[in-house]
């Protein structure tokens, strides 16, 4: 049995449902760390999971490093102690194994294979970095603008990019959630043979369990053919603004349509305000964050079409197992596998609220276009991307090192 180590910023639902079944396979091992106390690598609102993980969890402090970026402190004595055979790593933690000579000499030691986890998105090619940075607007959760002229931003491209370089000629493989991962890390040197694409699901076993309950239970709400949904957190990145600037179009066209909107964060009493200004108040529905896992299942199996404005994945996943079909633009690189326009759901532009709410009043006036796409989109996660074919892929990758 080999052992394997995540060292994770935090713990949410899917990362727990993974290594649980990670840890049931018989082949493996499963160790976590997770910093004790909240994560500066994870973002506002993100429910993490505390209870239900059968592996170990090691708690240890995170600290920011020398190079201004958060690490754990006692990594190495965790390391030396535990002695795993596989050690997996995200990014900012990736930077603490090739900056502390002390973890170099240890991985030496114990002989350790280090993989890094990532999607990879917003990482352009090797040789297309300048211009990629240079143009492609910065994503973060406030969208806050970043100065992309002079030297300090050239220097800043030229240290990133030589910053990934040095780890990915460091590291045993990656494992990622988008298949152009092989295409984009391979240009930094590191050979096909070590990229592996495992994408990404949360356990969704329950999911089907939950969608043969509520078939038997009172719905929620009154029936309805255009009901929009949309399930995240309220930060900036998620552009549940340009969903309800979208959403004021729509009801022109179809004054009977309504907007879930399920989560909270910083964005939600702008995003009321919002509505409120818009004169949609009433058909925009805010029912704040829902944990309780049956509640959203039936939020979300009474809606129509779920929509994804800014940043987001498994959200995704989530609502084509209910069998909805999808509209959104682009999120963080792996709704390129999920949503295959004209099959599953629609692509449209990036910020462009019309063409949204044109993508919105096509699939209200196709009502049978919507059960086919619905139909497809449960087909995908059903016999594609699935908390089984995810571990399958992870099992592989690490029993190939």
């Amino acid at each position: 049995m080999k052992k394997i180590l995540f060292t994770f910023g935090g713990l949410p639902h899917y990362v727990v449902s993974q290594l649980n079944r990670l840890n049931e396979l018989g082949d493996f091992e499963i160790i976590a760390v997770v910093p004790t106390g909240q994560s500066k690598t994870i973002g506002a609102g993100v429910k993490r999971d505390t209870k239900n993980y059968r592996f170990k969890v090691i708690f240890t402090e995170e600290y920011t490093a020398y190079y201004r970026k958060p690490f754990f402190k006692n990594l190495n004595s965790i390391l030396k102690e535990e002695r795993p055979d596989i050690v997996v790593t995200i990014w900012p933690y990736i930077l603490g194994f090739i900056f502390y000579p002390s973890l170099i000499i240890s991985k030496w030691k114990l002989k350790y294979k280090l993989v890094f986890k990532e999607i990879p998105f917003l990482v352009p090619k090797y040789n297309e970095a300048y211009f990629y940075y240079k143009n492609t607007p910065d994503y973060n959760e406030s969208l806050i603008p970043e100065r992309k002229s002079g030297i300090s931003f050239y220097l800043k491209v030229f240290l990133i990019t030589k910053i990934r370089k040095l780890y990915y000629s460091y590291i045993d493989a990656t494992v990622n959630y988008t298949d152009e991962a092989k295409d984009i890390i391979s240009t930094y040197g590191l050979s096909k043979e070590k990229i592996f694409v495992t994408y990404n699901s949360n356990d969704t076993e329950p999911f089907y369990k939950a969608i043969e309950e509520i078939k038997l239970e009172v719905p929620l709400l009154k029936p309805s053919n255009k009901r929009l949904i949309h399930i995240g957190r309220l930060v900036a990145w998620k552009k549940v603004d340009l969903l309800i600037h979208a959403f004021k179009k729509l009801i022109q066209q179809h004054p009977d349509a309504e907007l879930l909107i399920i989560g909270d964060g910083p964005e939600l009493i702008k995003l009321k305000e919002l509505a409120k200004t818009l004169n949609i108040e009433k058909q925009t529905i805010f029912l704040g964050g829902i944990y309780d896992f049956k509640l959203l299942a039936k939020y979300t199996s009474e809606s129509t079409i779920y929509v994804l404005a800014g940043m987001g994945g498994l959200s995704i996943n989530e609502a084509m197992i209910f069998g909805k079909p999808v509209i959104c633009s682009v999120c963080d690189g792996t709704e390129k596998k999920l949503v295959r326009e004209g099959y599953n759901g629609l692509y449209f532009k990036e910020d462009d609220a019309v063409d949204l709410a044109e993508k919105m009043d096509y699939l209200f006036t196709h009502p049978e276009i919507i059960k086919n796409m619905g139909e497809n989109s449960e087909r995908i996660i059903r016999e594609e991307v699935n908390i089984n074919t995810v571990i399958e892929a992870y099992k592989k990758a690490f029993l190939s090192l």
